[in-house]
């Protein structure tokens, strides 16, 4: 286990580095990789210095200061939803499971709907305020779940998706209605966060899920072997030592704090926790002690060349992040469901 995860880390490191020289030689302003290779160099301590500047002053500034911090966050974006994804795949038994089936999403949509709505972009906590609203009103939607699901402190997982999804539904309703009663200036606003962007973000953007994403991620390997148990059903898993409930309880919570922080930077984002536990499942196969960490690294490469695909497939005009990590997943989800609808018919 130890050598393939190994071997699969080494190869999706490369193809992370390659994968981000490459993005931020793209873009409506074409810079050649090899002077992006010169600029990421030069900021390497000690090395930096010994390496000659072949490039305009406005190249380095648009890598450094525009493209490179949209690419770091949308790696941590990505890394967050995947492993988020994996967890709740792992712990509701459910290959359709994604980040967004507790209705988080949801929540703190509301919340930013209504901070835009009401003209409160800054007024609260200054570039800060949607972020941190979006992030409350996600956990506020969790912890309702969780009451709904819940009898005398313990809840089964068909429960839970139910009461995320009627939840989700409610919460959906809202913000309709908030789309409804604002001018075209607003909605427009409220739409365009809710279809997801890494636009005008920046570095500081990075620093609110980075604490996240590492706790999150550690929490979730080290509950790897236990996920592994539960595929065999929640008494054979109990028989075997694990603590069904308080497992559940920590990979939910844990998934859903990773999802809440990415949706409250940058919107709403959807099928990347769906669709890249998938793909590494197909790589390596459904040990979670390889899905999960793996799961972070291929997840931050897919929203990365996602991302990629909406700056330039209709440059200068760029599309939102959400609409084509949509395009893509849609089209999987449907296999994935025409797939199950196989395996219960035979």
């Amino acid at each position: 286990m130890k050598r393939r995860l190994f071997v699969w880390g080494v190869a999706g490191l490369l193809l992370l580095l390659l994968s981000v020289v490459v993005s931020l030689s793209l873009g409506s302003a074409h810079i050649p990789v090899a002077q992006v290779w010169g600029v990421l160099l030069k900021q390497i301590p000690y090395i930096g210095s010994s390496v000659p500047v072949t490039w305009p002053e406005s190249s380095e500034q648009i890598i450094m200061k525009v493209r490179l911090p949209r690419i770091v966050l949308g790696i941590l974006i990505g890394a967050a939803l995947s492993v988020a994804g994996a967890g709740f795949q792992g712990v509701l038994r459910n290959p359709l499971a994604d980040p967004y089936t507790l209705g988080v999403a949801s929540g703190a949509s509301v919340g930013a709907a209504f901070l835009i709505s009401f003209g409160l972009h800054y007024a609260l906590f200054g570039m800060w305020s949607i972020p941190i609203v979006a992030f409350a009103t996600g956990l506020a939607t969790l912890w309702v779940v969780f009451r709904l699901a819940g009898v005398q402190g313990r809840f089964r997982t068909e429960t839970v998706i139910l009461s995320g999804v009627v939840v989700s539904s409610f919460l959906s309703a809202i913000v309709s209605f908030m789309v409804a009663l604002n001018s075209d200036k607003i909605v427009n606003e409220i739409l365009f966060w809710l279809m997801g962007s890494l636009a005008l973000r920046g570095w500081p953007y990075t620093t609110v899920i980075l604490p996240y994403l590492l706790i999150g991620a550690v929490v979730l390997i080290a509950f790897a072997r236990s996920l592994n148990l539960f595929a065999l059903g929640e008494r054979h898993a109990a028989h075997l030592g694990v603590r069904v409930e308080r497992t559940k309880w920590i990979v939910l919570l844990v998934s859903t704090v990773l999802t809440s922080a990415a949706v409250s930077v940058c919107g709403v984002i959807g099928f990347v926790g769906l669709i890249t536990p998938h793909l590494v499942r197909l790589m390596v196969g459904p040990d979670y002690r390889l899905l999960i960490p793996l799961s972070l690294l291929f997840g931050g490469i897919y929203v990365l060349w996602a991302d990629t695909l909406a700056r330039m497939v209709l440059s200068p005009t760029e599309i939102p992040l959400g609409v084509v990590t949509a395009f893509l997943g849609a089209p999987f989800f449907a296999y994935l469901l025409s797939r199950q609808k196989k395996l219960l018919k035979g």
